[in-house]
């Protein structure tokens, strides 16, 4: 009977110790943020600013890294700097094929070799791909030695990835990855980036939806309109709007569709939105506009206002223009031949 008693004291005694344990020990890394790890703007001076971007997004009990910016080394100051964990990640998304967005990838994988990676499928992807051997016209009357595999071709051809033995999916449609979580898979149909597949990152909280996007080639208005088909309510908007060399009256028209057709509560712009959008973004969001540069953490929720100062940065010369026009010799990544496409023309006198 003794014995008795002295366990039920016992796991009483457990019981309320467990009960006055905080409850904030059981769920370490708790709070929903976003950490931006790469960008060319901001104030962190333990922070290497670079052209690119990368964030790391901590949501619905996930810890995702969005993008891995322009350069390896880099990415790695940045991550060390902010204390940020690689090893912990639940996976990877590489937005698109761009090295600005995934140089960074060898850094990743060298802390953490086996971390799922999302990324857009291609038939030729630098990720890796496969196509059915069907695909080409063959030719029955050639001799075996001019034939592809001797005429017997297997029925799936796989083609390598730039980095071999990455565990990659592939993402082809918009899909859901987790509960919750969403890839945006959506195609870029604009002159300069034309077929560039591109994957952005939707996620379903009790605010709304917290929107991720990388470059937004198929452009920030096409990709929020897939967003809402999935939540109406846009709670946030973070990355780049790709409105960098955008004349004003592009800027004005993205802007008010933001704001007043697709009622987004918060923008938080980096990268490649461009300064005269950052502007124009503060201007008509307020206090709504989150500051994002390179070191910021975004707290996700109703107190994600909390910081409200304009992305600065020296603006865009004339030699950093023919740097990237040299650097678009087969795409047009910054949307300049595009922008000045759209620039009205000066009326002939």
């Amino acid at each position: 009977m003794k014995l008795r008693l002295t366990i039920l004291r016992a796991v009483g005694l457990s019981i309320l110790i467990s009960m006055a344990a905080p409850a904030s020990a059981a769920a370490p890394n708790s709070e929903a943020q976003i950490t931006i790890l790469y960008d060319a703007f901001g104030t962190d001076p333990s922070m290497s600013k670079d052209w690119g971007f990368s964030a790391l997004v901590e949501v619905g009990g996930k810890r995702i890294l969005f993008d891995t910016g322009n350069d390896s080394d880099i990415f790695a100051t940045n991550v060390k700097a902010k204390g940020i964990d690689l090893k912990t990640l639940d996976f990877v998304i590489l937005s698109h094929r761009h090295s600005d967005h995934m140089a960074g990838l060898n850094y990743v994988l060298s802390v953490n070799s086996a971390v799922k990676v999302y990324a857009p499928k291609e038939g030729f992807g630098i990720y890796g791909s496969s196509l059915p051997s069907s695909f080409y016209r063959k030719d029955d009357s050639l001799p075996p030695e001019m034939r592809y595999y001797g005429g017997t071709p297997p029925q799936t051809m796989k083609f390598g990835a730039a980095w071999r033995g990455t565990n990659f999916e592939l993402i082809d449609t918009t899909t859901e990855i987790a509960p919750g979580v969403t890839l945006i898979a959506l195609v870029s149909d604009v002159p300069g980036t034309r077929e560039l597949k591109e994957l952005s990152l939707a996620v379903n909280t009790s605010e709304g939806l917290v929107l991720v996007v990388g470059c937004s080639h198929p452009g920030i208005e096409k990709i929020v309109k897939a967003a809402v088909a999935i939540n109406p309510r846009i709670n946030l908007i973070a990355g780049g709007f790709h409105l960098v060399v955008a004349p004003d009256e592009v800027i004005a028209k993205t802007v008010t569709a933001l704001k007043d057709t697709f009622k987004v509560e918060n923008v938080a712009p980096g990268h490649c939105t461009g300064e005269p959008t950052f502007s124009a973004l503060k201007k008509a969001f307020g206090d709504r506009y989150l500051y994002a540069g390179l070191g910021t953490t975004l707290p996700l929720g109703a107190k994600n206002s909390s910081d409200t100062r304009r992305g600065e940065g020296p603006a865009l010369q004339q030699d950093d223009l023919a740097t990237y026009s040299r650097l678009a010799r087969r795409e047009d990544p910054f949307g300049i031949l595009q922008a000045r496409s759209l620039r009205p023309k000066a009326s002939q006198l």
